[in-house]
């Protein structure tokens, strides 16, 4: 059990901060801007919670409800774990398995065979579940790059980056299970479309 007695420290008012392991190391590093970004992505997790919870009460809106409180509850365990060196065995707590990434696979293809082929890529929009799925996409990924360049300089756990890699796969098919379920539109792009000529008004 997790227990926070005070929300200030002061102790990182020098530009450093101490991992769950014990290290102080500096705010700007690899592995707190990868954790960083993981709590990023979770917040805009909630945003999408909220707003599927304003949708009319029905299947969709719990199943996606269910899905997103467990996938918070993930990044969670991500921010744990990539908080924690590797080479501090006794301090290992949560670690992502492949179970997760297996998870997250059976979701997606399940929401994906409800779902009509796609003839071109899907702009971001439509309506508020969906546009803000599609910035957690966009934030996953980020958070996936962080990951690889931290990766290249210290090891990570072994099933960290499938999790992410899939999840970000896993925004994307929300974002137009969402739509096609609680009725947002869908735009796809149009490569090469020409601009239009009657954007004046008067």
């Amino acid at each position: 059990m997790v227990r926070i007695n005070k929300v200030y420290t002061k102790t990182g008012d020098g530009g450093e901060t101490r991992l769950a392991s014990g290290e102080r190391i500096a705010k700007n590093h690899p592995r707190i801007e990868a954790y960083g970004t993981v709590d990023e992505l979770n917040s805009l997790v909630g945003i999408v919670r909220c707003f599927n919870l304003q949708q009319p009460d029905c299947e969709a809106r719990g199943k996606l409800e269910l899905i997103l409180f467990t996938i918070q509850q993930r990044l969670f365990d991500l921010g744990s774990e990539l908080a924690t060196k590797p080479e501090k065995p006794g301090k290992r707590g949560l670690c992502l398995s492949e179970a997760n990434v297996q998870w997250l696979e059976e979701v997606i293809d399940a929401m994906n065979e409800e779902l009509p082929p796609l003839k071109s890529f899907t702009l971001p929009g439509g309506g508020p579940v969906c546009s803000f799925l599609h910035q957690c996409r966009t934030v996953c990924r980020r958070a996936e790059r962080q990951m690889v360049a931290l990766a290249r300089q210290e090891e990570i756990g072994s099933w960290t980056l499938p999790y992410v890699n899939r999840l970000a796969d896993a925004f994307f098919v929300f974002s137009r299970w969402a739509a096609r379920r609680f009725g947002e539109e869908e735009s796809l792009w149009e490569p090469g479309k020409p601009d239009p000529d009657n954007w004046q008004w008067k």
